[in-house]
């Protein structure tokens, strides 16, 4: 057990040790700010302060971790080991930055708590965040510098036992809309209809008429294919299914058809389900619950996970909302229009409330890329597009995290605007998954 010493014990310095020694590291630790029993201790001991106390491993502090509240910081982004890193603190310190404070700011998304401008879905953008304008958007740097500690801790240490982590992947699915064609209702499909017609879309209009009368199967059908493949590579995966109420930017089936619910509890029996909240509960904690009670009611079982449609998340009001209705697990960190590590991190972490200046027990799980954002917002072609990827999970895999990435049932269909990347997602789980 390592045991670490800080002037003054606060709900930051608290949280950012836990994630580094234990969610990160897996190693225990005891925190004290007490002089004399650090400097009587025979053990494995670090400091985290202005100045070393004796023989310790010694990280020098900067103020961030002794704060409360939200103010701008001054952030000077530097290199060092062939990494960025910020918050600079001299070279009499192990590191020459304060990684403590630095690994906090990313991952509270202090950032996001700054005033900013939102896009058009209200949320905070790829380009405004410190990671993609100094270049390390595409590195999960607070596991990277981890690392670094880890490695210290070795040469300092050298009895010192970490135990082993793995690299894992896991795919996650989002069901915006279960099928194409099937089980629209009369208005829907009427609508369908003459919309292929306005545009002389035949192909469509004929594609649409031989699903429903049963020669066909439906386009967005692909579930077939995902359980074979979840079957045959053996990874972990989790759907998350939209059941909010009909809208402009919920487009989803009416939960009372039988053939979804029928579906829902097919994807249960094989693989984990979450609630994939609409874009109309962002601002209605009465229709979160409303939709998280009707998945539940599916299952048959509580609903712990969830998604956020649209990817909309407003901190800390989104989490707060999850946590109220009992949600435990949330995979919405990622930037719809980069791929990477939006806090910087590829290891499922606590949600720390900065308003609260609290640690909760919400686990958030960053993923890494999602289809939709190679397509549409980074212009990439099927062909090119492991290309993107490939990198990323290679940084995951060389610091042991979760590699998670988001796709969805329609754009597996190898159809329209989705030729080819099905092949994508399949070159992804063939070499995430190799031993």
């Amino acid at each position: 057990m390592l045991l670490i010493y800080t002037h003054k014990i606060t709900h930051r310095n608290r949280y950012v040790f836990n994630l580094v020694f234990k969610d990160i590291l897996g190693v225990d630790f005891e925190l004290t700010s007490n002089v004399d029993d650090f400097k009587n201790s025979n053990g494995y001991k670090i400091s985290y302060t202005q100045n070393p106390l004796c023989d310790e491993l010694f990280f020098a502090s900067r103020n961030l971790l002794f704060e409360t509240g939200i103010t701008e910081q001054h952030i000077s982004v530097f290199d060092f080991n062939d990494c960025k890193v910020f918050f600079s603190t001299g070279s009499f310190s192990s590191l020459p930055f304060d990684v403590f404070s630095a690994s906090f700011y990313l991952v509270s998304r202090y950032e996001e708590y700054l005033p900013h401008i939102r896009d058009e879905h209200d949320r905070f953008e790829a380009k405004d965040s410190i990671a993609f304008m100094n270049g390390f958007l595409q590195k999960p740097v607070v596991n990277i510098w981890a690392m670094w500690i880890k490695e210290l801790i070795r040469k300092r240490y050298s009895s010192f036992v970490f135990p082993e982590k793995k690299f894992q992947y896991i795919s996650t699915m989002d069901i915006d809309n279960a099928f194409a064609y099937l089980e629209k209702g009369f208005t829907r499909t009427i609508g369908g209809y003459l919309k292929s017609l306005s545009t002389l879309n035949f192909k469509e209009i004929k594609e649409r008429t031989l699903v429903l009368l049963g020669p066909e199967k439906d386009p967005y059908d692909t579930y077939d294919f995902q359980l074979e493949i979840i079957k045959k590579y053996q990874f972990g995966a989790i759907y998350f299914f939209l059941l909010g109420d009909y809208g402009v930017n919920d487009k989803n089936l009416p939960i009372e058809s039988q053939k979804f619910q029928s579906l829902i509890k097919r994807i249960g029996d094989y693989a984990k389900v979450g609630i994939h909240p609409s874009y109309g509960s962002n601002k209605s904690k009465e229709q979160l619950k409303k939709e998280v009670d009707r998945l539940s009611n599916v299952l048959h079982r509580d609903v712990t996970k969830s998604r956020q449609h649209f990817l909309k998340l407003i901190l800390p009001e989104t989490y707060r909302n999850l946590i109220d209705l009992d949600i435990t697990d949330d995979y919405t960190m990622g930037f719809a229009s980069q791929v990477g590590f939006r806090a910087s991190i590829c290891t499922p972490f606590n949600f720390y409330d900065l308003d609260m200046e609290i640690e909760t027990k919400l686990k958030i799980h960053p993923f890494a890329v999602m289809e939709g954002t190679l397509k549409y917002n980074m212009n990439i072609a099927p062909q090119d597009a492991f290309n993107k990827i490939k990198p990323l999970i290679d940084e995951v895999r060389a610091v042991n995290g979760d590699f998670i990435s988001l796709w969805h049932n329609d754009t597996l269909s190898n159809k329209k605007q989705w030729i080819g990347w099905q092949n994508v997602y399949l070159e992804i789980i063939e070499y995430a998954t190799k031993n």
